[in-house]
């Protein structure tokens, strides 16, 4: 069953580029991706060149500012101010850096793209997706570490995507958990050391004590950790750790310290009830439009396969995916499809095709850089949906695409979804429930059409005999997509529809 392999390797990207790609809990297999190593990730490998023993130096994280130093004010949209001191006797270039990315209102509007629960929130990405960002002086720079500053809850960092010197304007938000002294010879255990003064601080206000000396720390909120372990607290896909809902920061500035209060710890804050911002910042549950009939006129495409008397009609959805329509109709009507092939096979999963090499590899879309494109809620992936296929983001979206088969989800397959944190509203389980398909895809992949008719031929190919890497032994041809116009003949949206 399908559904076994997705539990299997749970929100791992199945339409990728290559027969190799493998599972990551990276939002992207873009090399531009800045990350940030989770506890999840921590192996012997990623700790054993850490130093056996270190120097136990003062930590500066907790050290007041002096009235007038340099601090940042980031307003935060629906939850309030942070704001946090600086180190630029520790992180110069690190604190420069940020400091004029903000004077020029850089991270204004920007949101926070990556949220994972006692672990940190993490944004300034300018698309969103954590695959953009530059510094202030254009590319990347090397913003070191120093272990005077420590990642206990508060401490604001740069994102990577493999060294400091790959430092852009991505940053993170410690929040983490505190850590016992068992903890730390659990970490030991792995060929890390803390030094004493160190320990004291992750035992007293938690924070993320594995990405020390990884990653450049630059800060340390003063006042606002509240919104911070607010923020960390809110519903998030499973599959990218995006909040549903968008966490906006409305402006990021310099400022001075004036003495006003430091709240350094969680504990010096009034408490709050966390189920009651996952409630409020759950999906939210918008008419699904997968299967809305097309009108008179309406422009569709039609797929006439080889061996089939019947063509596959096609519904599209431009007003969700202007681009998407735009680059799919252009290659029909170029007679690109014409003559490929369905090169991969999946069985209860959905079949993929569009590619000119014919093994998954190959394929372009019509703009030259390519083009951002979206997931839109509007859009699942039920069966009989017709989606892109990408190499890891959205804006990978070429000419290679999937038509979705999937099973009916049962209740108790619903319910074990939704056990491993993936998320359904009231209208995408009753959809997935009575009609099938692969939920586990919705915001990963660019949904921009439906089967309207022909759908019993594509759950018929999705029979056929494929070798160990699901291409079909068989060539399964596209003889002619055609761009035409819908004049009024039957919709059959499911497979129940047909004989």
């Amino acid at each position: 069953m399908m559904l076994r392999k997705f539990l299997a390797g749970l929100f791992c990207t199945v339409i990728a580029a290559s027969a190799f790609t493998s599972c990551s809990s990276q939002t992207s297999s873009s090399s531009d991706t800045a990350e940030v190593t989770t506890a999840a990730e921590l192996t012997t490998e990623a700790v054993s060149t850490q130093p056996l023993t270190v120097e136990n130096v003062d930590i500066a994280n907790f050290t007041a500012p002096e009235k007038g130093d340099t601090i940042i004010i980031m307003n935060i949209r629906d939850y309030g101010t942070v704001k946090f001191r600086l180190f630029p006797e520790y992180a110069d270039r690190g604190v420069e850096n940020f400091v004029e990315l903000a004077k020029k209102g850089y991270y204004d509007g920007l949101k926070f793209h990556r949220v994972i629960n006692d672990f940190m929130i993490q944004g300034g990405d300018p698309l969103g997706t954590g695959t953009g960002g530059e510094c202030t002086w254009g590319g990347k720079f090397d913003g070191g570490t120093d272990p005077h500053l420590i990642h206990a809850a508060g401490a604001v960092a740069y994102a990577n995507s493999g060294g400091t010197s790959t430092n852009g304007s991505q940053f993170y938000i410690v929040t983490g958990t505190t850590y016992t002294d068992e903890d730390f010879d659990d970490i030991a255990n792995k060929g890390y050391i803390f030094s004493d003064n160190a320990k004291e601080i992750y035992k007293k206000a938690g924070g993320a004590p594995w990405l020390d000396g990884s990653y450049t720390v630059f800060g340390q909120v003063i006042d606002g950790l509240d919104i911070i372990f607010k923020i960390q607290n809110v519903k998030t896909d499973p599959d990218n750790d995006m909040p549903y809902k968008d966490v906006i920061m409305d402006s990021v500035t310099v400022g001075e310290y004036d003495g006003e209060d430091i709240r350094w710890y969680i504990n010096d804050y009034e408490s709050f009830d966390p189920e009651e911002i996952r409630q409020a910042s759950a999906k939210e549950d918008v008419e699904i439009k997968n299967f809305t009939a097309p009108k008179e006129g309406e422009t569709i495409v039609s797929m006439k396969l080889k061996g089939y008397d019947r063509e596959v009609k096609i519904k599209l959805f431009p007003e969700y995916t202007e681009k998407g329509i735009e680059n799919f109709t252009t290659l029909a009507e170029r007679g690109y499809y014409d003559g490929l092939t369905f090169h991969r096979v999946m069985k209860d999963l959905l079949i993929e095709g569009g590619d000119p090499n014919g093994d998954g590899t190959g394929g372009e879309s019509i703009f030259d850089k390519g083009y951002e494109d979206s997931a839109d809620p509007h859009l699942l992936h039920v069966a009989g949906a017709v989606a892109y296929s990408n190499e890891g983001s959205l804006n990978t979206n070429g000419s290679r695409f999937f038509i979705v088969t999937g099973e009916k989800l049962t209740q108790d397959e619903v319910d074990e979804i939704e056990s491993y944190g993936y998320e359904f509203t009231k209208s995408e389980k009753e959809l997935y429930t009575e009609y099938g398909g692969v939920p586990w895809f919705d915001g990963s992949y660019t949904v921009f059409g439906q089967v309207f008719d022909g759908l019993d031929i594509i759950f018929d190919i999705q029979n056929c005999e494929v070798d160990e890497n699901n291409k079909p032994k068989k060539d399964i041809v596209i003889e002619k997509m055609t761009v035409t116009k819908y004049n009024g003949e039957d919709v059959r949206w499911h497979l129940s529809d047909y004989e």
